[in-house]
């Protein structure tokens, strides 16, 4: 939640700010529970995490997620030297395990006058995730929250570079998305500085939200960021904010939030297009609430979205320890899916159309996705959290 000179701002949902004052219970570290739902491990206990972005990389970085960390001390086995436990707000993006070990982890660069990332996920590709950087603008290396201004990075896990879309003038809860071509392969060697040499190819797409609260598509194999497109927001919603737009598997439609507060939201289907329509996910007859946190998720050929829903009244993040079983029953909140099928181009009635009925996977609210092959769930917010599903 965003906190500006006291005020809560509670639209804003999905990045991670100022953290409220939450009374930590005690977890041990790298500890698990198992019960019908599966086996649930704890990521980090005590301190808040936010951003879970379940792996998409099942080879190097299996039964593990990337987030982003508040202050205090990380409860996590570091990998070197080089990561600290004791952490200051945002200061580094980590990949851990279900063990707690730390697998990647990148710090901010205080040389260059970074005070903190927001909004990392990993994006469509394994080996690239997209997040913000924060510096001070009056260059008083003070880090002041109103003095920051943001830009946009693509960061490849093989090396740790980085690729930059935006310097500045980037909004603090942008939520950008990536879409690199599956097959795509960088060259370490070739010129980083450009969009080919660092993914090692054109073929590269990208969201994220921008100051009029519109999402913004940059194709870069078709005039990247001069030939940008801004999507039309859902009708009759002024004042709501759009909220974590997630790009699908083909690289042609969107998923996202629209958030008039804490505990009202809706989620829209969007083809990426200036003329697309958005399309909302409906409630269907046994929703506990509007669908939250929408994320794509492909198996075998087939395409799903996959949600959490909550209980009447409550916030879409949660707040309670999922590890306790007497709320590993729904009263939490719980992870749905439902299949989907696309066409982008098609008029509105044959581009997305839904397979079947909603499905729960967990009977806990897992806001991070689903990972390939199906195995893991991820959550984050006042704690984190992996759920290996029976």
């Amino acid at each position: 939640m965003k906190r500006i000179f006291g005020l809560l701002l509670p639209a804003l949902l999905a990045a991670c700010y100022t953290p409220e004052p939450f009374e930590a219970e005690t977890v041990n570290s790298a500890s698990s529970t198992q019960s019908k739902i599966g086996t649930l491990y704890v990521v980090n206990n005590e301190m808040q995490i936010c951003n879970p972005s379940v792996t998409q990389d099942t080879v190097n970085y299996p039964a593990s997620m990337l987030w982003l960390n508040f202050g205090g001390t990380l409860y996590v086995t570091p990998s070197d030297s080089g990561f600290p436990t004791e952490a200051e707000e945002h200061d580094r993006l980590t990949i851990s395990d279900t063990a707690g070990k730390v697998l990647w982890y990148v710090m901010r660069d205080t040389s260059e006058g970074e005070c903190q990332f927001q909004d990392p996920e990993w994006s469509t590709h394994p080996d690239f995730a997209v997040a913000l950087r924060a510096y001070d603008k009056k260059k008083k290396n003070l880090c002041l929250p109103e003095n920051l201004d943001y830009g946009m990075f693509a960061v490849r896990f093989s090396d740790k570079k980085k690729f930059w879309f935006y310097d500045k003038e980037i909004r603090e809860d942008a939520s950008p998305h990536l879409w690199v071509a599956p097959d795509a392969s960088a060259d370490v060697d070739d010129d980083a500085e450009t969009v080919e040499g660092f993914f090692g190819t054109s073929d590269v797409r990208l969201v994220y939200v921008n100051d009029d609260d519109k999402i913004v598509f940059v194709d870069f194999a078709n005039g990247g960021l001069k030939k940008s497109v801004t999507l039309q927001r859902p009708s009759g919603k002024k004042g709501w904010g759009v909220d974590a737009p997630m790009i699908s598997p083909d690289g042609k439609f969107v998923v996202y939030n629209l958030t008039e507060n804490s505990s009202t939201w809706e989620a829209y289907v969007q083809e990426l297009s200036a003329s697309s329509t958005p399309v909302k996910i409906e409630r269907w007859n046994k929703s506990l609430s509007e669908p939250g946190q929408p994320h794509w998720f492909a198996y075998s050929g087939r395409l799903f979205v996959v949600w959490i829903e909550v209980p009447s009244g409550k916030q879409m993040f949660n707040k309670e320890l999922l590890s306790n079983e007497s709320v590993q029953d729904g009263s939490a909140g719980r992870t749905l899916m439902r299949e989907i099928r696309l066409m982008a181009g098609a008029p509105i009635d044959l581009a997305v159309e839904w397979v079947g009925d909603a499905r729960e996977i967990a009977p806990i609210p897992m806001t991070g996705g689903r990972s390939p092959g199906a195995k893991f769930l991820s959550a984050g917010y006042k704690y984190g959290y992996l759920l290996e599903l029976p």
